[in-house]
C-alpha cells in the first residue's frame, strides 16, 4: 500500500490539483497490465515514454499518476491524483528507500548469477512459517523494478526477502543503499550478463557488494561449491555460513536423487542429519534449498521445519516446471532464461527422468558477449550426449545443431527452426507417455510459445507458463542492432508456404530465395519454407546456394541464372544443380564431375517465348541427345512464363502449349527429365496446368501480390514491416531551407521530424521518393531531398512528436497501412524491387 503522504514526503514531489485518492494498492509502469487502483509510473525508457500513456492508464482505472510532466486526459471529467517529481527514477528510489527505513523490516537480500529468484521462493517460503513476510514479486529485480516492487511493502511485514539482479556496473552496490539488508545470499557465479561485465571476475566482484554491504551483526549466506562465491568470505565483516555438497560447507547435503515428483536428499547440519524433499526438480535446485535452510537457521527456523515448508514448495514457473504434455508426454517448462550453466543442468535432469524419449528444444542464450558462438556450440556437443532428439529455435540455433551432429547426434535427430509452429511440430510424432521433452532458452526466444503448444491442457496450464499477461505480446524482447529496422513475420511465411502447398499438390514447392529471398533473410525462409511444405530451394548465384549450405540447409538448391563453366567445380562439390543451356557448360561439369568422383546435377532451361536464357524449344532435344555424358545428370527441365500475371492469359498459354508439345516430344525419345517446373506463384495459381511435377512460388511466399492484376487469396499475409524510429524534432521558421540542395522551404512555421533512414539502406531518392510515412498511425510527407542515412518529414499536423517514436515505412501503424504496392506506385517500380532492395545493412528481426 503506497500513501500518498509518504509519496510526497519521500520524493518532494509536487501535487498538480487536488488529491483524489490518497492511498494507491501498488505501482504500475505498463498501462496494458494495471489494475485499478494503482499508480501510474510514468517511466521513461530508452524504448518509449511512458507519459503517451497516461490517459491510457486512467481509462484503465488509475487512482494517481507519478509523473515528469502533466498530460492531458483523455477524460477530463474523471481527474486523478496526480504528482510531479523531476526524476521519476529517483523519486521512486526515494520512495523504496524511506518505505524501508520507515516501517524497518529485516532485509535479505538475494543475489547470484542463476537461482536467485527460486533462493527468493524457498527463503520466504522457510520463514513463513515463523514471519509475515515480504518479497519482490516476479523479476522486480533492479533498478526500476526492486523499488517498484517494494510499492507493496506494508508495515505488517516483519522481514523483506529481495532478490537483486545485475547486469551493469555499480547496480548492486545501488540496489544495497535502498535495502540495507541484514542478512545475503550469494547463489552462484557463471556466465549469464557476461555480455554487459565483461568476465567472470567482475561478475564476482559486481555481485559481491551484497556481502561487502553487510554490517559485521549480520550473516553472509555463500555457496561453498562456487569457488567465485567461496572467495567473497575476505569481503565481509558480517557472520558466515556456507551451503552445498562437499565436506567443508556448513549445510551440507548428500543422497541427491532426481524423481518426477521432485528432488530428494540427506541434509547434514551440526553433526545430525535429515531427509529433505522438495517438488523442485534437478540437482542444482540443491543450492537454493540449501541457502533457505541457511537463512531459516539465521532467523531460529529449526531445520526441521523449514524442511517441512520445503516439501511444499511450490514450482516456479519457467524454471524446470513439469508440466503434462499432449499424449502423456511430459514437457519440462525451462523456458524464463537461458545459460550454458543452466542448460546443461537442465539437460542432466532430463536424463535422470524416466522415459524411454528424450527431447531437447533449446534456444538462443542471451548476453554471452565474446562467447556467444562456443558457448552454443558448447551446448550443441553436450546435448548430443543427452537426447535423442534435438530441436533447436533462434539465430544461434545452427551453431547448436551443428555441434550435435559433430558430436554425433544422427542429422535426421536434429532439426533447426525459427517458429514455436515449426518447433512444436519437430516433436509431435514422438509425444507419448514415454516421452520428456525439455524445453529452454532466453527470453528473447519466447520459447513459452512453444511449450504452450505442447501442453494436454494449454489453457488450463497457461498461467503457469513465464510472460503470459496481457501486453506481452507487444513486448519486442530484443532491440535491431539499429533504430532502422526490418521485421519479418516468420509464421505468416510459413502460413504462405502451406497455402501455396495446398494449392500446388500433389507438385512439390521449390521456394525461390533470389536476393536475400527478396530482402526478407535467405536463411531463416529457407528454413521456414521447408519446415512447412517446400523440398527445393531456388536462388540466383552460387554464391547465395554456397551460404545455403553453410548454414546447413541440405534440401536440394537450384541455380536458375548462367553459370560460368569455371564454378562447376564449387557447384558439384556443393552438391548445387546448375541450369544449363550450352553445350560448353555442360561439358565443363562433366570434367568437374570426373575430377571430383561425384555427379553433377542440371537442369536444362527452355526458352518457351520469354526471350532470356534457354534453349529454343526445337533446339532440346538435341541437346539432351549431345550431352548424355557420365557423371551427368539431367534431374530437371523448366521454362518461365512472361505474362502469368496479367489479365490476359493468352501468351502465358501459347507460352505452355509451346513447352507441353515440347515434352511430348521428349516423351517420345525417352528423354525426358524427372522433373518438370515451368510456374512461379502467378503461374502456379493462373495456369493450373503448368504445375507439372514442382512449382517456384517466389513473390507469393512473402505475401505479396505478383501484379496490380493478380492478387494473392485473402489467406496470404505479408510478412515484411520496415520501421526507423524518430531522430530529432525540431520547430522551424518559415523559408527555412531543409536538406541538400535547400529543394524545400517551409511554407509557415513548420515542425520537421529527422528519421535515420536513406537511400543506403534502400529508401529511395529519386527520380522518385516514397512520398510518405507513418507516425503515430497519421501519415507523414517526405519534404527536402533524401540523404544517405537520414532524410525529413513534415509532422506539423501530427501532436506530440517526440524523438525515439516509431515511424513506419512499409507496414501498419495504428488504423493506417503502407504496403508494398503503394510504395511502388510511389516509385514508379514494382513490389519485387521495393522489398529487393531493402539492403543488409538493415538489421532483419523476427
Amino acid at each position: 500500500m503506497i500513501y500518498l503522504d509518504d509519496l510526497l514526503q519521500a520524493t518532494a514531489g509536487q501535487l498538480h490539483g487536488p488529491a483524489q485518492a490518497t492511498e494507491f494498492t501498488s505501482f504500475a509502469f505498463d498501462s496494458r497490465r494495471l489494475e485499478p487502483g494503482q499508480l501510474f509510473l510514468a517511466v521513461k525508457t530508452a524504448t518509449g515514454d511512458g507519459h503517451d500513456f497516461i490517459a491510457d492508464a486512467v481509462r484503465r482505472g488509475a487512482a494517481g499518476v507519478l509523473c515528469e510532466y502533466p498530460a492531458s486526459l483523455a477524460n477530463p471529467a474523471a481527474p486523478v491524483t496526480t504528482v510531479i517529481v523531476p526524476d521519476l527514477q529517483q523519486a521512486i528510489t526515494d520512495y523504496a528507500t524511506c518505505i524501508l527505513q520507515k516501517y524497518r523490516p529485516k532485509v535479505i537480500g538475494v543475489t547470484g548469477s542463476s537461482g536467485k529468484t527460486t533462493a527468493k521462493e524457498a527463503i520466504a517460503a522457510v520463514l513463513q512459517k515463523r514471519y509475515r513476510i515480504f518479497k519482490n514479486y516476479g523479476s522486480y529485480n533492479g533498478r526500476y523494478g526492486l523499488p517498484i516492487a517494494l510499492g507493496e511493502l506494508t508495515p505488517d511485514h516483519e522481514v523483506a526477502v529481495l532478490e537483486m539482479a545485475c547486469d551493469s556496473f555499480g547496480e548492486i552496490a545501488e540496489l544495497v543503499r535502498i535495502a540495507r539488508p541484514e542478512i545475503g545470499v550469494v547463489t552462484t557465479i557463471n556466465q549469464t550478463h557476461l555480455a554487459y561485465l565483461g568476465t567472470l571476475a567482475n561478475i564476482a566482484n559486481e555481485k559481491g557488494r551484497l556481502i561487502e554491504s553487510l554490517p559485521f551483526t549480520g550473516s553472509a549466506i555463500l555457496n561453498a561449491d562456487d569457488p567465485r562465491v567461496a572467495g567473497m568470505v575476505p569481503r565481509t565483516k558480517a557472520r558466515i555460513l556456507t551451503f552445498g555438497l562437499s565436506a567443508g560447507a556448513d549445510i551440507r547435503a548428500t543422497d541427491l536423487k532426481v524423481r518426477p515428483d521432485g528432488l530428494t536428499f540427506t541434509l547434514h547440519y551440526e553433526g545430525r542429519s535429515y531427509p529433505g524433499q522438495t517438488p523442485l526438480l534437478g540437482r542444482h535446485q540443491i543450492y537454493p534449498i540449501l541457502a533457505a535452510i541457511a537463512v531459516g537457521l539465521t532467523l531460529e527456523v529449526p531445520p526441521e521445519t523449514a524442511l517441512a515448508a520445503l516439501a511444499k514448495l511450490p514450482r516456479v514457473p519457467g524454471r524446470l516446471n513439469p508440466l503434462p504434455g499432449q499424449n502423456g508426454a511430459l514437457i519440462l517448462d525451462d523456458t524464463f532464461n537461458s545459460s550454458p550453466e543452466a542448460v546443461m543442468a537442465a539437460l542432466d535432469t532430463l536424463v535422470e527422468l524416466p522415459g524411454a524419449h528424450k527431447v531437447a528444444i533449446l534456444g538462443d542464450m542471451p548476453d554471452l558477449g565474446d562467447i556467444e558462438s562456443e558457448a552454443h556450440q558448447q551446448i550443441g556437443q553436450y546435448a548430443a550426449t543427452r537426447v535423442q532428439r534435438l530441436v533447436t529455435q533462434g539465430d544461434m540455433g545452427q551453431q547448436i545443431a551443428t555441434a550435435a551432429r559433430m558430436a554425433g547426434l544422427g542429422k535426421h535427430a536434429v532439426h533447426v527452426t525459427f517458429t514455436s509452429d515449426d518447433a512444436a511440430a519437430a516433436v509431435q510424432d514422438l509425444l507419448s507417455p514415454d516421452t520428456v521433452i525439455l524445453v529452454k532458452g532466453g527470453a528473447g526466444v519466447r520459447l513459452e510459445r512453444v511449450a504452450q503448444k505442447l501442453l494436454a491442457h494449454p489453457e488450463r496450464d497457461r498461467q503457469q507458463l513465464v510472460r503470459q499477461g496481457a501486453g506481452w505480446e507487444q513486448v519486442r524482447a530484443r532491440q535491431p542492432a539499429r533504430p532502422t529496422w526490418v521485421e519479418i513475420n516468420l509464421d505468416a511465411i510459413a502460413n504462405n508456404v502451406r497455402l501455396l502447398a495446398q494449392l500446388a499438390a500433389p507438385a512439390k514447392i521449390m521456394a525461390v530465395l533470389k536476393a536475400d529471398a527478396y530482402g526478407h533473410g535467405m536463411v531463416k525462409v529457407a528454413r521456414t519454407a521447408l519446415n512447412n511444405g517446400a523440398s527445393w530451394v531456388g536462388v540466383a548465384t552460387l554464391g547465395e546456394a554456397i551460404n545455403l549450405r553453410r548454414a546447413g540447409i541440405e534440401a536440394p538448391i537450384l541455380v536458375m541464372s548462367y553459370m560460368p563453366a569455371w564454378q562447376a567445380h564449387d557447384a558439384i562439390a556443393h552438391n548445387i544443380s546448375a541450369t544449363i543451356f550450352t553445350e560448353e557448360i555442360a561439358r565443363a561439369f562433366t570434367r568437374a564431375a570426373t575430377d571430383l568422383n561425384q555427379t553433377a546435377r542440371v537442369h536444362v532451361k527452355v526458352d518457351s517465348g520469354m526471350g532470356r536464357l534457354g534453349l529454343l524449344p526445337q533446339d532440346v532435344l538435341p541437346f539432351l541427345e549431345a550431352i548424355q555424358r557420365p557423371g551427368l545428370e539431367v534431374e530437371g527441365m523448366y521454362t518461365h512464363f512472361a505474362t502469368a500475371d496479367e489479365a490476359d492469359l493468352s501468351y502465358a498459354r501459347e507460352q505452355l502449349r509451346r513447352f507441353q508439345g515440347l515434352l511430348a516430344e521428349l516423351d517420345k525419345a525417352g528423354l525426358r527429365p524427372p522433373l518438370i517446373h515451368a510456374a512461379n506463384t502467378a503461374g502456379l495459381i493462373n495456369l493450373p496446368a503448368a504445375r507439372f511435377d514442382m512449382v517456384r512460388p517466389g513473390i507469393g511466399i512473402y505475401g505479396l501480390p505478383p501484379s496490380a492484376a493478380l492478387a494473392l487469396p485473402p489467406e496470404f499475409r505479408p510478412a515484411l514491416a520496415f520501421k526507423t524510429t524518430v531522430g530529432q524534432v525540431k520547430t522551424l521558421p518559415p523559408n527555412s531551407p531543409v536538406g541538400y540542395g535547400a529543394t524545400y522551404y517551409t511554407q509557415g512555421t513548420e515542425t520537421i521530424a529527422i528519421i535515420p533512414v536513406g537511400y543506403a539502406d534502400g529508401f529511395r531518392r529519386g527520380p522518385r521518393t516514397w512520398g510518405e510515412v507513418l507516425v503515430k498511425g497519421q501519415r507523414a510527407p517526405l519534404v527536402g531531398r533524401v540523404s544517405m542515412d537520414q532524410c525529413a518529414i513534415n509532422v506539423t499536423h501530427i501532436p506530440n512528436v517526440r524523438q525515439g517514436d516509431e515511424v513506419v515505412l512499409i507496414g501498419r501503424q495504428g488504423n493506417e497501412v503502407i504496403t508494398a504496392e503503394e510504395v511502388a506506385e510511389h516509385l514508379g517500380t514494382i513490389n519485387y524491387e521495393v522489398v529487393s532492395e531493402l539492403l543488409a545493412r538493415i538489421p532483419r528481426i523476427s
